[in-house]
């Protein structure tokens, strides 16, 4: 389906966001080449959504086409000692999965709340590992259209952080399944998942954890000493539970919490020495702003 001034909002974690002019679904690597090879054509701009937990959508919205990866583009399938998971499978669902079939070699995905394309571009993880641990190698669609295999060390993987090409889209991954006990690697999984439930805010709208740890530090303590928990702008604070979590307390635009990320970077490099990073990408029409 293919419809336009589709308002995102519904469809961003922090629950903020204008329209896109033209919002489709893709459920198959030839639709995406062919969709890739459109708006090239046409000189378009092409935004992939994920599942939106970490993207902050300006409120006057993106302009050209987004699309999100459905179909086979959001599934998994075993091949031999491999996992194939389409860049529009959402990691939590897939986990669920996981654990009833028995696989192990994903535990590194536990609590991240987007898809297998946002995890590659990121290097998402947590203590129990991060994707580069398992990857193997990527299906990608270029911009322009062009396709093929890159293996992951041509991604150069780091924290946060990979090399995609500019411009293109994960349309699977391929990771490592291990011969790891199920029960012990679950215990494990279940016990962060815990974890992460009485710490962090995720009864409300926020985009995971803000701002990335900086080398020696991590990124909520450093918040929190500087005063920060409960600082406010307009609709949007810094949680009370978790301080690297900003919330969307009901009533917040893109533009106030953009405002609380610079202001939390400005108030913590003064306290402290250090420029916190964002994890979140912005995306849309911020215009001058």
């Amino acid at each position: 389906p293919v419809r336009r001034d589709e308002v995102l909002a519904r469809k961003t974690w922090w629950r903020v966001g204008g329209p896109a002019d033209v919002f489709v679904e893709v459920e198959r690597r030839d639709q995406l080449v062919e969709l890739a090879r459109l708006v090239a054509r046409c000189e378009v701009p092409l935004l992939v959504l994920g599942n939106a937990s970490n993207l902050l959508v300006a409120d006057a919205g993106v302009r050209g086409v987004v699309a999100r990866l459905t179909g086979e583009l959001a599934s998994a399938e075993r091949e031999g000692a491999a996992l194939k998971i389409g860049g529009g499978a959402r990691l939590v669902q897939l986990l669920k999965r996981a654990e009833r079939e028995g696989w192990t070699g994903l535990q590194m995905t536990a609590g991240v709340p987007g898809t297998m394309g946002g995890a590659v571009k990121m290097n998402a993880g947590m203590k129990l590992g991060e994707v580069s641990d398992g990857l193997l190698d990527v299906d990608l669609v270029l911009a322009g259209g062009d396709h093929g295999t890159l293996p992951a060390s041509a991604l150069r993987l780091s924290y946060r952080h990979s090399e995609l090409p500019p411009g293109s889209v994960v349309a699977a991954a391929r990771m490592r399944l291990t011969d790891e006990d199920p029960a012990a690697v679950f215990t494990a999984v279940n016990e962060h998942l815990d974890y992460r439930a009485r710490t962090q805010p995720l009864d409300v709208p926020t985009c995971g954890s803000t701002f990335r740890n900086p080398e020696g530090h991590t990124a909520g303590r450093l918040i929190e000493q500087a005063g920060l928990k409960g600082h406010r702008v307009g609709g949007a604070v810094v949680s009370e539970k978790h301080a690297n979590f900003l919330v969307n307390t009901g009533t917040a635009t893109a533009t106030e919490l953009r405002a609380l990320i610079h202001a939390v970077q400005a108030r913590v490099q003064e306290a402290s020495g250090v420029w916190l990073q964002p994890e979140v990408v912005l995306a849309g029409d911020w215009g001058a702003s």
